[in-house]
C-alpha cells in the first residue's frame, strides 16, 4: 500500500535540514491573539492627560471663544463683543504660561502635551488674531493675503520648534532660546486692535486708512501682521527663553 509522502521526512533525508511547518504552527491560536489585546476603557485618551494638558485645552478654548466673539461682532456690530474677543487673547496667554509652569513643577512632559500646546497656540495666537483683524475692518484683498501669511508663518514656526526642540536643548533640559519670535507675541497685535476700538478707530476709521493698490484694497495696519509673521519664521533672530 502506497502512503502519502511526508515531505518533511524527505527534506531531512535529503540533508536539507528543513521541515515544513504545519498549519497549526503557522497560524496562532485565536485565544492567544485575543489575550494579547488589553481591554479598552472609555475615555482612555482623556485618562492619559496630565494636569498641564487641561490648562492647554483652556488656552485653545479661549482662542475659539475669541473667534466666535469676532464673528458675532461682524454680524451685530456690538462693540462689547469686540472687546470680549480681545480679552480672550491675554486669557489664552495666561493659560499658555501656566501649562508650562505646571508641567515643569510636576515634572510631567510628554509628546502629546507638546503637540497639544502647539495646536492650541495656532488657534489662540494665530487664527484668532487674524479673525479679529478681519472683524476690525481689514477685509481688502491684500489684507486677506497679509492675514493668511501671518497664520501660515505661525503654523510653520510651531512646526519648526517641535522638530528642533530636542536639538536646542542640552541633555533633555529646557530649551535655551527661541528661533524667531514666539507666536504668543501676537498678543501685542490684539492689544493694538483693542486700543483702536477704544478710540473708535475700527472699520473705515482704521489707523492709516485704506490704500487702493492695483485691483485690491490694503489697510497699512495689516502690514503689522506681515512683520509679526516674518519675525516668527526668522532663523537668525534668537530670543533667550526664561
Amino acid at each position: 500500500m502506497i502512503r502519502p509522502m511526508d515531505w518533511g521526512m524527505v527534506d531531512l533525508q535529503c540533508g536539507t535540514g528543513y521541515k515544513r511547518p504545519t498549519e497549526t504552527a503557522r497560524r496562532p491560536a485565536p485565544e492567544t491573539a485575543m489575550q494579547a489585546q488589553p481591554p479598552r476603557k472609555h475615555f482612555s485618551m482623556i485618562r492619559e492627560f496630565h494636569l498641564a494638558d487641561f490648562f492647554t485645552l483652556a488656552n485653545a478654548a479661549c482662542g475659539v471663544a475669541g473667534i466666535f466673539f469676532a464673528l458675532a461682532y461682524v454680524d451685530t456690530g456690538e462693540r462689547i463683543l469686540f472687546y470680549a474677543a480681545t480679552a480672550m487673547a491675554p486669557a489664552a496667554f495666561l493659560f499658555d504660561v501656566l501649562d508650562g509652569r505646571i508641567a515643569r513643577w510636576r515634572q510631567q512632559h510628554s509628546a502629546l502635551g507638546r503637540e497639544l500646546d502647539s495646536l492650541a497656540d495656532v488657534v489662540s495666537f494665530g487664527v484668532a488674531p487674524a479673525a479679529l483683524a478681519f472683524a476690525a475692518g481689514m477685509r481688502g484683498g491684500w489684507d486677506w493675503i497679509a492675514l493668511i501669511y501671518f497664520v501660515c508663518c505661525g503654523v510653520s514656526r510651531l512646526a519648526r520648534f517641535n522638530v528642533t526642540a530636542e536639538q536646542l536643548s542640552e541633555d533633555g533640559g529646557k530649551v535655551k532660546y527661541f528661533e524667531g519670535t514666539p507666536i504668543p507675541t501676537s498678543v501685542v497685535l490684539t492689544g493694538v486692535l483693542a486700543f483702536a476700538a477704544l478710540q473708535d478707530r475700527l472699520g473705515e476709521q482704521l489707523y492709516w486708512g485704506a490704500w487702493q493698490v492695483g485691483p485690491w484694497v490694503l489697510h497699512p495696519l495689516a502690514l503689522l501682521f506681515v512683520l509679526s509673521g516674518t519675525l516668527m519664521i526668522s532663523k537668525t533672530l534668537r530670543i533667550p527663553k526664561f
